[in-house]
């Protein structure tokens, strides 16, 4: 027997893992009391590792499409054939269209996130998506980097804890995956921390809040505008730091003067006295911090509304400080996108480069292409053909909006290959499939928290099992495969140069290697506070937080917030709403998995076997739906099934489902995907926000009717 230290990444954080072998093979996996972050404790996901690494359905090696497209015949063959049936068909699409025919796509941040830019700037496509860079953290990200000049999170290191913490569309108690873990908020909470939660839903952290808003999906840029408001005319803000560091307040007073809070509450739903009394209670704070999810990022005016979240924390004055917002230390930059090799003809034709310039325009040192317009352009050829997609963890037709028109911009293509850990959906539709390593197969460095770091982790290679390899891997040698430069002949080169990066910011690095990381398990640096004061300012235009954006301004966007009623809502479509009268969201996730993620994993499906609608018990009874009862919800765009939850805490007016679900125990080739699926009933069409791309995925409206046909 023996025992490896290494961190996990069921999800994209980073919780200390103790693995323990019998020979070769992985018999336990506990949580790592050592680890500085987790602190001797792992969500269930990581505590059920070995039934992922060992699962019978795993893809085991390379294998090519036999039939047609979608018709699930397959096979095996070697990675040289992989990589010869791969390098044809990509040149192929060079030589006939440009590079730029061919889109590169990924799923969630994990290890081989910031390498998947890397080998597409190689190939020479612009057209590298994943959709988190308009629908989930990267808005959030954005809105730093304009207005503070850094991407911050919470303060839960420094020992100060914080009087009151705002948690806003997050449910990370439960469902957390950045790099602080779900373990933190529960500590700070136990320690006297008070909670502000909103949430349509009572999450179980609602529960524990001393203010819960319980807010109408979508209108979330006006409750910010709101609270911003009250701080702001009675005068909570924090005088010394606004005047020294703040550039715009006279600009922002009379923006949010059109938002007064009664006109606010007849817009969010929410008591007038309830959004006074969470501005008081926010500002009045000695230390406050906030937490926000991806829920706010789901409408056409994500952009805004983050910023007029974010504008919270610089009127409070709790930005940089002990327990409050702490401004990165970024102890380990990114390794090289190889950016220098995508010329500047190419980078212009990015998909959405000219309309989104925030997410995919020059000025964005890490620009995506828009993914509407990746897929109508398979579609359509407009503005020119994309012909050939290659997928890295990307199952998007369970999570792109609109996953009917994923699927047939997937048939249409010439070329598709997919690397996964399991058959999906998604990756059913390729030509040629790659066997993916786990977390527990795989070397990697990984810093959290994202895009703050002060601690970076190791991932290591404690076991391979058939004929998988790591992301990593693949890109060096598929571009030595086919004569790219790539600038590294294996995934160790780049993690050296990394920490040789690391140790020119931070001279206590030096001649820090990965192998010698790998002895370490994990390391530290000291956060410190007050980081523009000690450098004179923001790394902003100005110098200061930008109430007033300067470069929103530049780009041609409007430079204050502003509230903008959902596309599809009662208001905005009272038609529409006489058939679909409900208000759908569509964010609900639970511990048991990972985004569209191991349903096929038995003691995770076991103990959440059936997707989950979320509604009040007088919408049931109206419906003739008991608690248990499966249900239709049905949107203008289609109709899915799941299981009813009754909640005194829904709003009769909202109804929340599951997203994620497919059915890996099917034997059909589709998996189930169309029949519980929450993107069946959203769509990636039009409005899109204006400098971000991100189209409506909650505050939709449909309606429900008991389903008398499925069997429970």
């Amino acid at each position: 027997m023996k025992t490896v230290k290494t961190s996990c990444r069921s999800c994209h954080g980073g919780c200390g893992a103790i693995v323990h072998l019998d020979g070769d093979r992985v018999v336990k996996i506990q949580p790592d009391p050592d680890s500085p972050l987790s602190k001797g404790r792992m969500c269930i996901k990581g505590l059920k590792g070995i039934e992922l690494l060992y699962h019978p359905d795993r893809l085991k090696y390379p294998m090519k499409r036999l039939g047609g497209r979608g018709e699930g015949k397959w096979g095996r063959i070697t990675w040289d054939e992989a990589y010869d049936l791969i390098a044809e068909n990509l040149q192929k699409t060079i030589s006939q269209y440009g590079a730029e025919a061919i889109v590169i796509a990924q799923g969630t941040g994990r290890h081989m996130f910031q390498h998947v830019p890397r080998f597409a700037n190689t190939l020479g496509t612009p057209n590298w998506i994943e959709p988190g860079m308009a629908m989930c953290f990267f808005p959030r990200v954005q809105a730093g980097m304009m207005g503070f000049g850094a991407f911050s999170v919470v303060d839960y290191y420094s020992g100060v804890n914080p009087e009151c913490i705002l948690v806003w569309g997050h449910n990370h108690d439960v469902t957390s995956a950045g790099g602080e873990c779900q373990f933190f908020i529960q500590d700070a909470i136990k320690r006297g921390a008070k909670l502000i939660v909103i949430d349509p839903r009572k999450t179980p952290l609602a529960s524990k809040a001393e203010l819960w808003l319980r807010v109408r999906p979508g209108t979330d840029d006006a409750l910010a505008l709101g609270m911003l408001n009250v701080i702001i005319n009675e005068k909570l803000f924090d005088r010394e730091f606004v005047e020294k560091w703040t550039y715009g307040f006279e600009a922002l007073c009379a923006r949010v003067q059109e938002y007064p809070v009664e006109r606010v509450s007849e817009i969010t739903w929410i008591p007038a006295e309830q959004i006074r009394a969470a501005a008081r209670m926010f500002a009045g704070a000695g230390t406050a911090t906030l937490e926000w999810g991806c829920a706010i990022e789901h409408t056409p005016n994500t952009m805004q509304t983050v910023r007029a979240i974010s504008l919270l924390m610089a009127l409070t004055g709790n930005y940089d400080k002990p327990g409050g917002w702490y401004e990165g230390m970024n102890v380990l930059p990114s390794p090289s996108h190889n950016s220098h090799l995508l010329s500047r003809e190419q980078s212009l034709k990015r998909l959405g480069e000219k309309e989104f310039r925030v997410m995919a325009g020059a000025h964005n040192p890490f620009p995506s292409a828009h993914i509407p317009t990746a897929y109508q352009a398979m579609l359509t050829g407009e503005p020119y053909p994309v012909r050939a997609m290659m997928l890295f963890g990307n199952n998007g037709i369970m999570s792109n909006g609109g996953a009917q028109a994923t699927h047939e911009a997937m048939m249409s293509l010439d070329f598709i290959s997919s690397m996964e850990l399991f058959m999906t959906p998604t990756t059913a539709l390729a030509d040629v499939v790659l066997p993916a390593a786990s977390w527990l197969e795989l070397d990697e460095i990984y810093a959290p928290p994202d895009l703050a770091s002060h601690t970076i982790l190791v991932q290591k290679q404690v076991v391979r099992t058939h004929e998988c390899k790591s992301d990593e891997e693949v890109f060096c040698e598929l571009s030595r495969k086919m004569g790219l430069e790539y600038g590294a002949e294996t995934p160790e080169e780049i993690y050296d140069a990394q920490l040789a990066a690391a140790a020119r910011l931070h001279p206590q690095l030096e001649r820090l290697t990965f192998q010698k990381m790998k002895e370490l398990s994990y390391l530290q640096i000291p956060i410190e506070f007050g980081k523009y004061e000690k450098r004179s300012g923001f790394r902003t235009p100005t110098g200061k937080v930008e109430l007033y954006s300067t470069l929103m301004e530049k780009l041609g966007y409007d430079p204050l917030p502003y509230y903008e009623e959902p596309p599809e809502s009662p208001y905005s479509q009272p038609l529409l709403a006489k058939d679909f009268p409900l208000i759908l969201t569509t964010g609900g996730r639970v511990a048991n998995f990972f985004c569209t993620e191991h349903h096929q994993i038995p003691s995770l499906r076991k103990g959440h076997p059936n997707p989950i609608v979320d509604l009040h018990p007088d919408t049931a009874r109206e419906h003739g739906i008991a608690d248990g009862d499966w249900v239709y919800i049905e949107s203008p765009r289609g109709r899915i099934t799941q299981k009813a939850r009754l909640s005194q805490d829904m709003d009769p007016r909202v109804v929340n489902c599951e997203y994620g679900w497919w059915y890996p125990e099917r034997e059909t080739q589709d998996f189930g995907c169309w029949e519980s699926n929450a993107n069946v009933l959203t769509t990636m069409g039009p409005p899109y926000d204006p400098s971000m791309g991100t189209y409506q995925l909650r505050g939709l409206l449909c309606r429900i009717s008991k389903n008398d046909d499925r069997d429970t």
